[in-house]
C-alpha cells in the first residue's frame, strides 16, 4: 500500500525484498509516484505461471470486498 496515496499495487516476482526496494527507490515508473510503499500482504507459489494467475485473480476484484477480505 501506498503510505502517501492510500492505493495497492498487486504483482508477482521472484524475490520480494529487492522488488519493494526498488520501488520505494523509484526506480518503477507506474509507482514512484505512491512512495513509500509498505507490504500488507504476500503469498508465496511453487512456479511462476501460478503466482501469475493469482496476480489477475487478485487483481479481478481489487477494491471490492473480496480484496478488502484478503488483506485484512
Amino acid at each position: 500500500m501506498s503510505e502517501k496515496t492510500k492505493r495497492f499495487y498487486v504483482g508477482s516476482c521472484q524475490s520480494l525484498k529487492p522488488r519493494i526496494l526498488k520501488h520505494n527507490s523509484g526506480q518503477v515508473k507506474s509507482t514512484k509516484s505512491g512512495i513509500p510503499w509498505k507490504l500488507v500482504y504476500s503469498e508465496e507459489y511453487p512456479t511462476r505461471r501460478e503466482a501469475y494467475k493469482r496476480e489477475l485473480q487478485i487483481k479481478s476484484y481489487k477494491s471490492g470486498e473480496a480484496f478488502r477480505k484478503l488483506i485484512k
